[in-house]
């Protein structure tokens, strides 16, 4: 969710009311819960226009969306069930639905990192890697910060070389954090660990931490080691970056390779880049991407690891922040 967009859920919420603000704060994601809430608490002065803007657009939204979709999981259970009974459906729900319940699991979300490596850090690396690929990367990052170098490094490995979570050892693995946690939030999407995943959490990290961890899996399988380090940031990535970063990036970046790494881009980080650029700039860029015509995948990856060699040392240098790099001002 944009900054954008936060602000105007925060805006949103404090104008219908407390209960409904409550029951729509029950279906959404602890990072999302704690960004609302902090936006919330930072209104101040609020025009009649802007609230109106705000209803306004969610209006037109609102009635655009259907409820087809909505509770699919529970609408699955039972029709499955009804259609095969209680015995034959089980197996197949639980490779659908990717293990039911994780409701032990997914209350971790709602702690902090300490607390979290505290109530883990005792349990076998394995077990720990199997916990930690469920939370966001930056949550997943700070638990492991608390961690001995040892540890941290063996449990890294192990998220790198995760190949999914069978929904029997997910049970089971649930049952015990449910009997010290409480929650009740649904698994939303298969859960893997691997090259990216470790990839994403080592992004949250800061040099040291990284480096040493780099090392240690370089020191089990080279081609691993390498294949994280080029999955850590990559060129959609930037669509995270603030936009006096990609201002900042945009002076050090020539036109012509910005060009054609935009060939192989999202059609969001095109229109961040062109929103960061004067008008003119912006429809010189677009008149020249439509020219360019179809460019070898080769090309365009080596020009956008170009352009990412420069991020991350105007990153190393403090000039700009990276997604996931922490919470450092400019410098």
């Amino acid at each position: 969710m944009s900054d954008d967009g936060i602000n105007k859920s925060a805006i949103l919420l404090m104008t219908i009311g407390e209960n409904e603000a409550a029951e729509v704060l029950k279906h959404l994601e602890p990072k999302e819960v704690q960004k609302i809430s902090a936006a919330m608490v930072g209104l101040k002065g609020l025009s009649r226009d802007k609230i109106a803007q705000v209803f306004q657009e969610f209006h037109h939204m609102a009635s655009k969306k259907t409820t087809v979709g909505l509770d699919s999981s529970d609408y699955i259970r039972k029709m499955l069930t009804r259609a095969l009974g209680d015995d034959k459906a089980a197996g197949l729900i639980d490779r659908i639905l990717h293990g039911g319940d994780t409701s032990g699991i997914e209350s971790l979300k709602w702690m902090d990192a300490a607390s979290i490596a505290e109530l883990i850090g005792g349990e076998h690396p394995q077990i720990i890697a199997t916990i930690l690929v469920h939370l966001e990367p930056d949550l997943c990052a700070g638990v492991l910060g608390f961690f001995t170098e040892r540890i941290r490094n063996d449990v890294l490995l192990r998220i790198a070389t995760l190949d999914g979570v069978q929904p029997v050892a997910l049970r089971e693995l649930n049952d015990v954090l449910t009997k010290l946690l409480t929650g009740n939030a649904a698994a939303k999407k298969r859960i893997k660990g691997g090259s990216r995943a470790a990839a994403e959490i080592l992004n949250f990290m800061g040099g040291a931490l990284e480096a040493s961890v780099i090392e240690a899996v370089r020191g089990y399988d080279q081609d691993l080691a390498q294949k994280i380090i080029d999955e850590m940031f990559v060129f959609d990535n930037l669509i995270e970056i603030d936009d006096r970063g990609i201002q900042l990036m945009l002076r050090e970046v020539q036109s012509e390779s910005l060009i054609v790494a935009l060939k192989g881009a999202s059609p969001e980080l095109r229109e961040k880049v062109f929103k960061n650029m004067s008008q003119r700039a912006a429809e010189m860029m677009r008149e020249d991407l439509d020219a360019k015509g179809p460019v070898k995948l080769s090309e365009v990856e080596a020009e956008q690891k170009e352009i990412l060699k420069i991020v991350r040392r105007m990153a190393d240098e403090g000039q700009i922040v990276l997604g996931g790099k922490g919470d450092d001002a400019y410098v």
